[in-house]
C-alpha cells in the first residue's frame, strides 16, 4: 500500500547505509564518543557556521524534546509554546512527565507571535503574585510548525529579541528542519537559524536516517551534566556510532539538503494535483506536509488504497487529511495518487 502517512516510515538513504556497512567491523568508543560522531559534529558545526557549538546525538524526537527541555529548566519552571505546538499535542505529555508545565499561547497558523509572547511575559513579570505561578523558563517553537508553515527571518528575529530581553532561552524543534530550510520562499538559512536561538535540533529520523537527532547548543552552554540527564531519559544508546555515522553521511556533499529538496519538489507536485481537482486546503503549507479537505466518501475510498492521516473533521461531511512526502517519495507514488483521486 502506498503511504503518505508520515516522513519516517522509510528506511535510511543508501549513502547512510553504505557508511554504516563500511565501518561495521570497526570497534568504537561507546556512547557517542567515537571518531565518527566527532567527525559528524565537526561537519554540522561547519554547516551551521558555529565552530564552538556543543552537539549531542539523541535517539528520537520525543526523547530529544523531553531531555533538552528538562535540562534547561529549574523544577519550578515551565516551557512556553503555541497551542498547536508539537510538545503540547503529539508527545503524550512527555514534557509534563518530567514535571514541567507547558504554558500555551494562541498561535497564528501554527506560529508564535512575538507580540503575543512579549505581552504574556510582560504581564507575568509585573504580576505581584507570580511567585505562586509556574515561572516561564524557556520558549519552544518548531521549524517548520506542526501545520507545515514557516517563520520568516524577521519573525524569528523578533521572537529571539523578546527572549533575549527577558533572558529566557529559545529552543527550536527541528524534527523536519531540512524540509523547512529547503521550502519555496523560505528566507532562513541554517547559519541564520543557529544565530537566532540558544539550542535547536536537526532531525535525522524524518530525513534520511534510520534514527537519531542532533541537538546543537549555540549561544548558551549545555547543562554541564547533559549526558547524565540524557541517560536518565533513555536517550543514549551504547553503540553511539550508529547515529554519528548516519549524520556523517547526511552532512557529506550536501546530502541532507538534497534529500529535503526532493521531498519539497514532490510535495509541490502533490499540492498541484489536489489544486487541479478543485479541493480546498486547510492551510497553505510550503513544506512536505499538505493538509487537504476531502469529502468523506473520497476519504473512505482513498483509505482502502493508501495511508494518510485523518487530521480532523471539516464542515459539510468532509475530513481534513494530511498527506506527507519524504526524501524517499517517488514519481510512481504521485502518479498513483493522481489516478485514485481521478
Amino acid at each position: 500500500m502506498i503511504s503518505f502517512e508520515c516522513d519516517y516510515n522509510n528506511g535510511a538513504h543508501q549513502k547512510v547505509l553504505e557508511n554504516l556497512i563500511k565501518y561495521n567491523e570497526v570497534r568504537t568508543t561507546p556512547y557517542g564518543f567515537d571518531e565518527f560522531s566527532e567527525r559528524a559534529k565537526d561537519r554540522i558545526r561547519e554547516a551551521c557556521g558555529m565552530p564552538d557549538a556543543q552537539i549531542f546525538f539523541l535517539t528520537g524526537g520525543t526523547q530529544t524534546n523531553a531531555t533538552t527541555i528538562d535540562s534547561m529548566l529549574y523544577q519550578y519552571e515551565g516551557v512556553i509554546c503555541v497551542e498547536t505546538g508539537h510538545i503540547n499535542v503529539h508527545e503524550a505529555g512527555a514534557v509534563e512527565f518530567t514535571e514541567h508545565k507547558i504554558i500555551t499561547l494562541p498561535g497564528n497558523q501554527g506560529k508564535m507571535d512575538a507580540k503575543v509572547l512579549d505581552k504574556y511575559l510582560d504581564d507575568f513579570m509585573h504580576d505581584g503574585n507570580n511567585a505562586h505561578a509556574v515561572y516561564p523558563g524557556l520558549v519552544y517553537i518548531t521549524f517548520p510548525t506542526e501545520l507545515g508553515t514557516l517563520y520568516t527571518a524577521n519573525e524569528l528575529d523578533e521572537i529571539y529579541k523578546v527572549c533575549q530581553h527577558y533572558e529566557i532561552p529559545l529552543y527550536i524543534d527541528g524534527a523536519r528542519l531540512g524540509y523547512g530550510l529547503m521550502a519555496e520562499g523560505n528566507d532562513i538559512t541554517l547559519p541564520y537559524l543557529a544565530r537566532h536561538c540558544d539550542v535547536f535540533y536537526i532531525g535525522g529520523t524524518k530525513l534520511g536516517a534510520w534514527c537519531g537527532e542532533a541537538v546543537v547548543f549555540t549561544n548558551r552552554q549545555a547543562h554541564k551534566h547533559f549526558f547524565s540527564i540524557q541517560k536518565q531519559h533513555g536517550a543514549v544508546i551504547a553503540k553511539g556510532a550508529l547515529i554519528g555515522l548516519q549524520f556523517e553521511a547526511l552532512f557529506t556533499d550536501n546530502l541532507y539538503f538534497d534529500l529535503a529538496r526532493h521531498a519539497i519538489d514532490m510535495a509541490m507536485r502533490m499540492k498541484q494535483l489536489f489544486q487541479e481537482k478543485g479541493f480546498e486546503f486547510y492551510i497553505d503549507s510550503p513544506t512536505n506536509q499538505q493538509f487537504v479537505i476531502l469529502p468523506n466518501a473520497l476519504v473512505e475510498r482513498l483509505s482502502k488504497q493508501m495511508e494518510f492521516t485523518h487530521w480532523g473533521q471539516a464542515p459539510g461531511h468532509r475530513t481534513i487529511c494530511r498527506f506527507v512526502t519524504s526524501w524517499a517519495t517517488t514519481d510512481e507514488e504521485l502518479k498513483e495518487l493522481e489516478k485514485i483521486i481521478g
